[in-house]
């Protein structure tokens, strides 16, 4: 199934937070169903990209590669898996972030190289692109996608056709990246997993064990919930700057630091994206988010009857709230949960219509009482305004807004698709302009302090440039024009 000639990043007008990065994936298991315990993978990581998804496996020199537009569980059935045979997988959930929504930007990214094939996943966003693009064209070298993945790959290819071997061009080619990548990539000399100085992107993986534990083989994963879907256990995250190797037959991974690290994990990630059972930092994102909620209610009180959170990542930081509050927590608002990403897009009046599509209101939960609603972030507003509005027609007396973050006022240029900062509402509207355009009774959102100091890693630095602006990677100056940045340089 492909995208329409004109596809391009489809907005749900429905979900007002910042769009997804994408899910990588690999396995590397010669006894088990490699195919089967990807598209397994995939599944779990689907939160992070709904645009396409991607499985390559390798079967000694030869690889197998499909990859569609859609949701996993539309792009693959049993017999496609079937058609997937081998020891070694790389798969890939997408949301397009450089490159427009077409098939040919799907992953993962399939070359040939002098060492025979390559497969490539890519979380992140580089932030020389363009440069990268203009010094590939004057070498000759050609690409058939619009995607800095592509680049990435293209970079190894030809590292290893000069004469290096694996390690070797992985770190020649991310040596000339700058930006967010965690990459999972599969060659006939086994799994490789590689992550940017600064780990901007999450990267962890675990064993597989049959059981009388022995050794089966290894995953790479984007999120611990990747690990957990198929019972492997967790081993460790790729730390930042590091490549590790899996081999067929080893016990133990290879494991270097290919440059000096500078860690910055997206904090965005413990807030939103990452799902709320994958471990960071040797916790659930659930515990983390329900602090975030206990310091809201320290930091912002008021007095209510209920609070309710925006289904399903605001319930988290609600109940905290809850908690710390003494108000009592109850469900005010019930979530669809059939409802995705669809390549049927509802027209102007069901927009228009408000977010019932997605989320409906409860009115014997709600009449004549005082509601704190708890949301873990505001982008436009749109959707957020027209919560407010649905909860009030329910019968609500009092709306009060808390926000489990501090106001979003710049882009990311790092693997999530945020709006352009002219389209952040906090970006150009001060705290009680945002209320007024809300209709709510009060809002607050976290502090920054108050967010850092949730995670409990005062000696780990994060990314916090979409609330502060303060950018660990510097940008090219034409970094986050477009994300069809490369499409509109090859028709010129």
């Amino acid at each position: 199934m492909d995208a329409s000639p004109d596809a391009g990043p489809r907005v749900d007008p429905t979900d007002d937070h910042p769009q997804e990065a994408c899910g990588v994936y690999g396995v590397l298991a010669p006894d088990l169903d490699v195919a089967n315990l990807t598209y397994f993978g995939l599944y779990a990581l689907q939160h992070r990209g709904q645009e396409s998804a991607g499985i390559a496996v390798f079967q000694g020199e030869q690889v197998r590669l499909h990859k569609e537009m859609g949701l996993v569980s539309q792009v693959f059935d049993h017999g496609i898996l079937a058609r997937l045979p081998g020891s070694l997988a790389i798969g890939h959930t997408r949301y397009s972030t450089t490159g427009s929504s077409q098939v040919c930007n799907a992953q993962p990214v399939v070359l040939m190289t002098r060492l025979g094939p390559m497969a490539m996943a890519h979380n992140g966003n580089l932030v020389n692109t363009t440069a990268l693009s203009r010094a590939m064209v004057e070498r000759g070298m050609e690409s058939v996608s619009s995607t800095d993945s592509e680049l990435i790959a293209l970079l190894i290819q030809e590292a290893v056709n000069s004469g290096a071997d694996w390690c070797e061009a992985l770190i020649r080619a991310a040596s000339c990246c700058r930006g967010a990548y965690s990459l999972s990539i599969g060659t006939p000399a086994g799994l490789f997993a590689l992550r940017d100085p600064h780990g901007i992107r999450p990267l962890v993986f675990g064993r597989l064990a049959d059981m009388e534990q022995e050794q089966d083989g290894w995953i790479v994963s984007s999120e611990t919930c990747g690990l957990d879907i198929v019972g492997a256990r967790f081993h460790d995250a790729v730390a930042p700057g590091e490549l590790i190797w899996f081999r067929p037959g080893a016990t133990e991974p290879d494991r270097r630091r290919w440059c000096k690290a500078t860690p910055r994990l997206c904090v965005f990630e413990m807030i939103y994206f990452a799902r709320p059972d994958s471990n960071f930092f040797d916790e659930s994102l659930y515990s983390y988010r329900r602090r975030l909620g206990k310091l809201l209610a320290e930091e912002s009180p008021v007095e209510a009857d209920l609070v309710i959170g925006v289904p399903d990542s605001g319930i988290p930081a609600a109940i905290g709230f809850s908690d710390s509050s003494g108000v009592p927590y109850a469900e005010g608002l019930v979530k669809n949960r059939y409802v995705g990403r669809t390549f049927i897009q509802p027209g102007q009046g069901v927009r228009e219509a408000g977010i019932r599509l997605k989320l409906n209101p409860l009115p014997d939960v709600l009449a004549n009482r005082r509601i704190v609603v708890v949301d873990d972030s505001i982008v436009r507003g749109s959707t957020s305004r027209k919560i407010v509005k649905a909860l009030r027609e329910a019968g609500a007396c009092q709306v009060h807004m808390r926000i489990s973050s501090p106001p979003v006022t710049h882009p990311c240029y790092y693997g999530i698709d945020t709006d352009t900062q002219d389209q952040l509402v906090a970006a150009s509207l001060s705290l009680e302009e945002i209320r007024q355009h809300l209709g709510v009774d009060s809002l607050a959102y976290l502090s920054r302090e108050g967010m850092l100091r949730a995670t409990r890693q005062q000696e780990h630095p994060f990314c916090t440039a979409c609330f502060d602006g303060q950018y660990p990677i510097p940008l090219d100056e034409e970094t986050g024009a477009s994300k069809l940045m490369l499409e509109s340089m090859e028709s010129d």
